[in-house]
């Protein structure tokens, strides 16, 4: 048997949902986009959702949507997928990538602090792998900046659906926050993204620029007269085969979560006396919803100098197990670590050396809602196999 890293719970309720649109003729963003933005708005307690293709495309229109510019500075944790940051690249903008605390692999407040100045127009959060980000504690940081030069937050919340803090679902407590729809998240939709916000006029900017910019339809408009476009906007549309699966996995989604967490409560119980792998560290005011179970190998302390030796160990490993049948990843790379953000900014490795570090020593085991006690116990048995012949 081979556990992959992650496999989506598609069932014949999707695929008789995809099947609803396509046989009205309608397949973009109809009124199956409008339910779906309801039902999840609703889900995760935010006034408002917009629908759109990617979260790659929810990032890109959310800094839009702010007026991020070339003179602006946008704060982003170099430990993320690199889309986070092109979205204020894509606008000319300048991403100041930081650093992260290698216990949660997340911004912290103190963190952000140090990269504010004059420039910066947005912190971008990111709740990684499903664990919160301090999002209450980084809009306490900016809520008191003068009204003449504000710092918005967009929250980067691609894996985090089901996450909150003291309760408040994340993605709510910016101006805007940005969810994934891909296969390897909660819910999915093959590709797509969502944005939620409490603020009417943000919706209606976001729906504008999704739809290239077109000013909202009056209701005494006649169909055959067409509109004006008063933004430059994007082609980021949802098709309504997208938005119908999505209603019938968000039903599932509360079920997904609770099989998440049970089976990582499962991985804690039996991978407690692995002391090499250090195991994901959430907060207690918050709830995680492991979107992944990303761990750190750390047999002995990791530093800019063992890095390399530590990371030929890992990949071993991963080498081993891959062998047994499971299947494992990196949890994400360091943005600041990648060519193109070496080449166009000048950043090094010792730039965000706890970023670097998790990007050579993170270790992502298999987790998804779908996932059977038998595929896990594989899991299990082949990482203690493995640590083992490796004499970790």
């Amino acid at each position: 048997m081979y556990v992959p890293i992650a496999r989506p719970d598609i069932s014949a309720d999707e695929l008789e949902a995809i099947v609803r649109p396509l046989r009205t003729g309608m397949l973009v963003q109809g009124k199956e986009v409008a339910r779906f933005e309801s039902q999840f708005s609703a889900y995760c307690q935010s006034p408002f959702a917009v629908a759109c293709s990617s979260c790659s495309a929810a990032l890109h229109l959310a800094l839009s949507a702010l007026g991020v510019g070339p003179d602006d500075e946008v704060i982003v944790p170099s430990f993320t997928w690199i889309t986070t940051a092109n979205a204020a690249l894509h606008l000319g903008a300048t991403p100041v990538l930081c650093d992260i605390s290698l216990e949660t692999f997340n911004i912290t407040e103190e963190i952000a602090a140090k990269h504010i100045t004059d420039r910066t127009k947005v912190i971008l959060p990111v709740h990684l792998f499903g664990n919160a980000a301090p999002a209450d504690r980084l809009l306490d940081l900016i809520r008191d900046r003068p009204s003449s030069n504000p710092i918005f937050m967009v929250e980067d919340a691609a894996c985090a659906l089901g996450t909150s803090i003291e309760g408040r679902p994340v993605g709510t407590f910016g101006d805007i926050g940005c969810f994934s729809l891909h296969p390897r998240k909660a819910i999915t939709t093959g590709e797509g993204g969502m944005l939620t916000t409490g603020s009417t006029m943000m919706r209606q900017v976001l729906m504008s620029l999704r739809n290239c910019g077109a000013d909202e339809r009056q209701p005494d408009q006649p169909p055959y007269v067409l509109g004006d476009f008063s933004l430059l906007g994007f082609n980021y549309r949802m098709t309504e085969m997208q938005a119908a699966m999505g209603q019938a996995q968000l039903l599932k989604a509360r079920t997904d979560l609770e099989k998440r967490q049970k089976l990582a409560d499962r991985y804690r119980k039996a991978l407690a006396d692995l002391g090499w792998l250090r195991l994901p560290y959430a907060p207690k005011s918050t709830v995680h919803s492991y979107q992944s179970f990303v761990c750190l190998f750390a047999p002995e302390p990791p530093t800019l100098q063992n890095c390399d030796d530590l990371h030929q160990r890992l990949l071993q490993l991963m080498g081993l197990l891959e062998e047994m049948g499971v299947q494992t990843r990196a949890g994400t790379l360091a943005v600041h670590n990648t060519s193109l953000y070496r080449n166009a900014l000048g950043y090094k490795p010792e730039s965000c050396p706890n970023a670097y570090l998790a990007s050579k020593l993170s270790l992502a085991i298999p987790l998804f809602g779908a996932m059977t006690e038998d595929e896990q116990g594989q899991v299990i048995d082949a990482l203690h196999k493995a640590a083992k012949q490796m004499k970790l």
